[in-house]
C-alpha cells in the first residue's frame, strides 16, 4: 500500500467575519490601507490561495508561460515546471513552504529555496508550532519515509498520514505501513503493530502523551501513551485530551449502542453520539451530544438535557468554564440554549457561538428569512444577506466584529458599524480579522484585482 501522491487541495477563498473593538463602543475608527498584492486572474490557481495565521501575508500559485511561481507579498518566487497547490505558511508568517516539481523530480521548497529531490513528494510539508522543523513524506524508490528536518527515516511500504508535530515542536508523530501491519512511529521509534490504525494520532496539549485508536484482533481499542485500553466494537473519532493533558475522552461502540469514554470509564449507552466530547477550559467538565434520530440531547457533566429535534453543533464553554452554550432545534425554530435556558427562535442558527474572554458575553449568527444577523446577549444586529464565519470579541471583551455582505458589497462589520465596502473580506484557513489591541484590528480586503493589508484603528487611541 502506497501513501497517496496526490496533494491535499486548499479550501476556495472563504470570505469571513472578524473582530474589534474599544473601550466605549460607539468610537469611530480610522482605517489605512496598505496594497501588497495585484492578482492576475487569468492565470492564478484560486485554490492554492493561502493567508499566515497572524493575517499579514499572502501567498498563491501563479503561471508564467510553461512555469509555475509562488507569489508571496507580491513577490515572485523561482519558476518550476509544476507546483502542487497546497502553500503552508509557518506559525510566525514569515516563511512559506510547498511542493515543487523540475526535470521529473519532486521537492520541497522552503524560503524559496528546495530541498533534496525525490521521486515523488507524498504530503505537503508540515512545519513545526515554532517555524523551526519541518516534516514531509517522500518516495524512495518504491518506498516512502519521513524526512524531518532533512533526515530521512526508515523506509516502509507506506505512509498513511502526513507527520505531525507536537504543540512543543519537540516530538513527531505519523503512521507507517509494513506488508500487513499498521503502527505509529514516533520520535523515530516504531510503536506495536496492529491490523489498522482508525484515526491519526495525536499529541497532548503538553506534547508529553500521544493517543490514537487501533485495530486488534477484529476489536478496536484506544492506545494512549503505548498502553492499551478498553475493546470496543468501534472507536469513532480520535481521542480527546483536556487543556490540562491529564484526561482523555472518545467515543466508541458497543452493536448499535454509541458511549462516551472517559478517563478509561464508559458513559451510558446512546443510540448515536454526535461530534466529539468536549472538555471546558479548566478540565474538569465534559459535555457531548447524545440522541438519534428526533431526539437529540446535550449530555453535560454527565446530566441529560432537555430533548430537541436537532442540536447543529457541539456545546461550547466559556473561557472560565462555568458557562455552556449549544444551539438547538425544534420543527422549523433554531435557538440557542445558554446556561439550560432557551433564546428567541429564529429560523436558523450559524456557527457555533463565542464567548468573549471574561464569559460575560455570547454572540452567534441568526437567520429569519433571508436576513443574516449577529445576536450579542440577546441584541440584534444589522440584517445582511450574508455572515461569515462567527464574530470574534477583543481581548477586553467589549468589542467584537464580523464580515457581513450586503448585495455585491463586503464590510467588516466592528461594534455594529460598517467599515470601508470591498469585493471581499479575505481570509484562509486559520487566518482571520486580528485584533492587534483591544482598540486595533487588520484583516485582508479585496478591491479588483488587489489585496489590500487593512488596518484599523479607534479613532483617540
Amino acid at each position: 500500500m502506497n501513501a497517496t501522491r496526490g496533494l491535499v487541495l486548499l479550501a476556495s477563498i472563504l470570505l469571513v467575519a472578524f473582530a474589534g473593538c474599544t473601550k466605549q463602543e460607539d468610537r469611530d475608527w480610522v482605517v489605512s490601507e496598505k496594497r501588497i498584492a495585484q492578482i492576475d486572474f487569468s492565470s492564478w490557481v484560486k485554490e492554492s490561495f493561502a493567508v499566515s495565521r497572524d493575517n499579514r501575508h499572502a501567498a498563491y500559485v501563479t503561471a508564467e508561460g510553461e512555469k509555475w511561481h509562488v507569489v508571496v507579498d507580491g513577490q515572485g518566487g523561482p519558476r518550476y515546471d509544476a507546483i502542487g497547490q497546497t502553500l503552508i505558511f509557518t506559525k510566525d508568517g514569515r516563511q512559506v513552504g510547498y511542493v515543487a516539481k523540475e526535470k521529473e523530480r519532486w521537492f520541497v521548497v522552503v524560503g524559496g529555496k528546495g530541498e533534496k529531490p525525490y521521486v515523488g513528494i507524498g504530503t505537503p510539508p508540515a512545519f513545526s508550532p515554532n517555524g523551526e522543523r519541518l516534516a514531509y513524506v517522500a518516495e524512495v524508490g518504491n518506498r516512502w519515509t519521513v524526512v524531518v528536518d532533512g533526515n530521512e527515516g526508515k523506509p516502509y511500504d507506506g505512509i498513511g498520514c502526513a507527520p505531525i508535530f507536537s504543540p512543543t515542536g519537540k516530538r513527531v508523530a505519523y503512521v507507517a505501513v509494513e506488508g500487513d501491519a499498521w503502527f505509529v512511529v514516533v520520535d523515530g521509534k516504531e510503536e506495536r503493530r496492529y491490523e489498522g490504525i482508525g484515526t491519526l494520532p495525536v499529541f497532548s496539549p503538553d506534547g508529553k502523551r500521544l493517543a490514537y485508536a487501533a485495530l486488534k484482533e477484529g476489536s478496536w481499542v484506544a492506545v494512549v501513551d503505548g498502553a492499551e485500553g478498553k475493546k470496543y466494537d468501534g472507536i469513532s473519532c480520535a481521542p480527546v485530551f483536556s487543556p490540562d493533558s491529564r484526561r482523555v475522552a472518545y467515543v466508541a461502540g458497543a452493536g448499535e449502542e454509541r458511549f462516551v469514554v472517559v478517563d478509561d470509564e464508559a458513559g451510558k449507552q446512546y443510540k448515536g453520539i454526535l461530534f466529539s466530547p468536549v472538555f471546558s477550559p479548566d478540565s474538569r467538565r465534559v459535555a457531548y451530544v447524545a440522541g438519534a434520530g428526533e431526539e437529540k440531547f446535550a449530555v453535560i457533566d454527565g446530566k441529560e438535557g432537555k430533548r430537541y429535534e436537532g442540536i447543529p453543533f457541539s456545546p461550547v464553554f466559556s473561557p472560565d468554564s462555568r458557562r455552556v452554550a449549544y444551539g438547538a432545534g425544534e420543527g422549523k425554530d433554531y435557538f440557542l440554549v445558554l446556561d439550560g435556558k432557551e433564546g428567541k427562535r429564529y429560523g436558523g442558527l450559524g456557527h457555533a457561538p463565542v464567548f468573549s474572554a471574561n464569559g460575560k458575553r455570547i454572540a452567534y449568527e441568526a437567520r429569519q428569512g433571508d436576513g443574516r444577523f449577529v445576536v450579542v446577549n440577546g441584541a440584534e444586529g444589522a440584517r445582511y444577506d450574508e455572515i461569515e464565519p462567527s464574530p470574534v470579541f477583543s481581548s477586553n471583551g467589549r468589542g467584537f466584529a464580523y464580515g457581513a455582505r450586503r448585495d455585491e458589497e463586503w464590510f467588516a462589520v466592528v461594534n455594529g458599524k460598517e467599515g470601508p465596502p470591498y469585493d471581499a473580506i479575505v481570509a484562509l484557513g486559520e487566518s482571520r480579522i486580528v485584533f492587534d489591541s483591544f482598540s486595533s484590528l487588520h484583516y485582508f480586503a479585496l478591491k479588483g484585482d488587489d489585496i489590500y493589508l487593512v488596518e484599523a484603528m479607534a479613532n483617540g487611541s
